[in-house]
């Protein structure tokens, strides 16, 4: 690294990105909110200043559990968040809510509705909701909801919470930057179990069938048939097997017996060594993922892409070109 590339301390950032500093530092919601509003930017100067807020503030990041919640639509993944955050927040936690809401793939807009889910929870001093759209992003978790959970922490919330879209199969995203993944789901389950990819099923490092308090009959089956299910795959942990809870979020009931094997499962990876192991492994595949994208934003501004692009792309169209030829020669812009 050289000393351009070295983080600045606190002392020596302009003026500005230190207020923000010293204020997310200090758990001011209004400055948590704006410093992941900068790191969301696509600008270049804003991205330069972001990497130097995160960088001073690395030290502080984490401190905290991280959940990642997903689940089939209507399963009350926003209802089962606010009944949980709530009750943490009455056991002395701070808790943070990273909702990702899904874009419109016609118009890129979001309506980034769960603020207006989560009415209690939000007047809480002790929560902070951010709401982001998914903008295209694989995973049903936004571009920047990583660096997010480290402002989350730097801030001092000591629970982030993580709600993805329930997209499907690349779920497994979310689950490479949580602690632990919990796939939500309900009763009468039956039909949508044979549905579930098995990738989901491997990753769950919990289920939780919510609405149990609408039909404990088939409560109990949708339970049995879980447990059954996870049997027959291959557990993400040699050191935990995945429970399958039941609660109803809104009548708040099974928040302490679910918080209860979030921390049975931090205890349990923490005494193997897996839970250190398993974040560094996730930095790593972050830092690839990243090389990935850079990689990829280079390529469509590299002036001999953004001239050939068009007429190629006619060509492959056309079948005047195979896409492998036109690939390499776009590519090999790459190389001048």
């Amino acid at each position: 690294m050289n000393a351009r590339e070295m983080p600045l301390p606190v002392h020596a950032l302009p003026p500005e990105d230190r207020t923000l500093v010293e204020g997310v530092l200090a758990g001011q919601r209004r400055a948590l909110a704006k410093a992941i509003t900068l790191i969301e930017s696509t600008r270049a100067d804003h991205r330069a200043r972001a990497q130097q807020v995160l960088n001073a503030l690395l030290p502080r990041t984490g401190n905290a559990i991280r959940v990642g919640i997903s689940g089939v639509p209507g399963a009350g993944k926003s209802t089962f968040i606010e009944a949980l955050g709530v009750w943490l927040i009455g056991q002395g936690h701070r808790v943070a809510v990273l909702a990702v809401d899904p874009s419109s793939s016609i118009t890129g807009g979001s309506i980034l509705g769960d603020k207006t889910r989560m009415e209690i929870l939000c007047q809480k001093e002790e929560a902070f909701i951010r709401p982001s759209p998914s903008a295209g992003s694989l995973g049903g978790v936004a571009e920047k909801t990583r660096e997010a959970m480290l402002l989350c922490e730097a801030a001092g919330y000591d629970v982030v919470i993580v709600e993805t879209v329930g997209v499907g199969q690349s779920e497994t995203t979310v689950a490479g930057m949580v602690d632990l993944f919990c796939l939500l789901q309900l009763p009468n389950a039956g039909d949508d179990l044979q549905a579930i990819k098995k990738g989901i099923v491997e990753i769950a490092d919990m289920v939780v069938i919510n609405k149990a308090d609408i039909d404990p009959k088939a409560t109990a089956v949708a339970r049995a048939q879980w447990k059954n299910a996870l049997h027959l795959v291959r557990r993400a942990s040699p050191n935990w097997e995945p429970p399958v809870l039941t609660v109803s979020a809104l009548q708040k009931e099974g928040m302490a017996d679910f918080w209860e094997n979030v921390e049975k499962y931090r205890d349990a990876l923490t005494a193997s060594g897996e839970f250190a192991q398993k974040r560094r492994h996730q930095s790593l595949a972050w830092m690839w993922q990243l090389i990935e994208a850079g990689l990829h934003q280079h390529f469509n501004e590299h002036p001999g892409v953004r001239e050939s692009l068009p007429r190629l792309s006619q060509s492959v169209e056309r079948g005047l070109t195979t896409p492998a030829a036109a690939a390499h020669a776009l590519l090999a812009h790459l190389k001048h």
